[in-house]
């Protein structure tokens, strides 16, 4: 299985255009033949496509210079060069393409399919057939190709979800994605067990949404602590946050947790702000006291303004209920729930 890359620096070269010939027309009984030099091939581009099979810019890790084909020079008898191939790159839906030299993104490949050339290949150059004057009549004058462009380029991948579970390490998030949709990400009874964004696929009636449970966040993970950065990109594409909160942990209470992850989440981006979301109340089978499930409840819902569901993903209680919800609320931010593609991706 591949590894998780999701950052990557790459050099690419188009290739450079053919040059063109000179030649003369030389049958046996055509003793003044004009030129007859044919032009060079244009260069292949460095072409970026978007490849829903891919989950990992892993690849580019160990080729990160790609170079397109140079055109080949012209022929006589006015043929031109052949063109060089273009090279198409592919990468996972979600990859951002920025110059690195002035960080301006050049494009952001979403859709699957979605093609780009992020490198032209170079023009070839005439041959002398195109240089015949009536003063003129046997030009020996012909272009050299155009180079093709280089240039350095980041890619980053930012997972695409229509929601992304959030929440304090060990808060369950990996255990309720298993449990809403078919994804295995690792499960673990220890901080960190997810180290990789995960995503599965939810399906009721018909209806399909796309879940990703991103690493635990802790406390400065907005200003890039304990890789922060890296695991917030992740749901910046994402319509719903959802929320995961652990009532069962000892000594914390889980209205601090969750304004803690908001918090951090908050100052990220203000995109952030924008986002629907919704809060689960995980492992409610370790709790003795209905009482206090229903005050952490009630707390959380005056607080938040958003849903508030209990539920363990250990024991599935209270899943049904979230997964009507989670589809709700994600029709509602505007994000289409159908057409999806069937199955799952796991990124690892």
């Amino acid at each position: 299985m591949s590894r998780f890359i999701d950052e990557v620096t790459a050099y690419l070269k188009a290739g450079d255009g053919g040059r063109g010939c000179v030649a003369f027309r030389r049958e046996k009984f055509v003793p003044r033949g004009g030129p007859s030099g044919g032009d060079g091939g244009n260069g292949g581009s460095v072409v970026f496509e978007a490849d829903e099979g891919m989950n990992t810019l892993y690849d580019f890790r160990y080729r990160p210079h790609l170079k397109a084909q140079n055109g080949r020079p012209g022929m006589g008898d006015k043929m031109s060069g052949k063109k060089g191939e273009d090279l198409v790159a592919r990468v996972p839906p979600g990859t951002t393409v920025r110059d690195a030299a002035t960080g301006e993104t050049i494009v952001d490949l979403v859709a699957p399919g979605q093609k780009a050339v992020i490198a032209r290949g170079g023009k070839g150059g005439r041959g002398n057939q195109h240089f015949a004057t009536p003063t003129n009549r046997a030009p020996r004058r012909f272009e050299e190709g155009t180079p093709g462009e280089e240039r350095t380029v980041e890619l980053e991948l930012r997972s695409i979800a229509d929601a992304g579970l959030v929440g304090l390490p060990n808060a369950g998030k990996s255990t309720l994605l298993r449990a809403i949709s078919n994804a295995t990400p690792e499960v673990g009874p220890y901080p960190f067990t997810t180290l990789t964004p995960h995503l599965g696929v939810v399906e009721r009636d018909g209806e399909r949404i796309v879940v990703a449970d991103i690493p635990g966040l802790i406390e400065g993970a907005s200003l890039g602590k304990g890789l922060g950065h890296e695991f917030l990109r992740h749901i910046e594409r994402t319509s719903v946050l959802l929320y995961v909160v652990d009532a069962a942990a000892p000594g914390d209470d889980p209205v601090a947790d969750f304004l803690s992850v908001r918090r951090e989440i908050m100052a990220y981006s203000e995109g952030m702000k924008q986002k629907r979301s919704l809060i689960a109340v995980n492992k409610i089978d370790l709790v003795q006291s209905e009482e206090r499930l229903r005050e952490v409840r009630d707390a959380l819902q005056d607080l938040a303004e958003v849903p508030v569901v209990l539920i363990s993903a250990e024991t599935k209680a209270g899943i049904p209920k979230l997964i009507e919800q989670l589809i709700r609320v994600v029709g509602d931010s505007g994000r289409s729930i159908s057409g999806q593609e069937e199955g799952f991706l796991i990124l690892a």
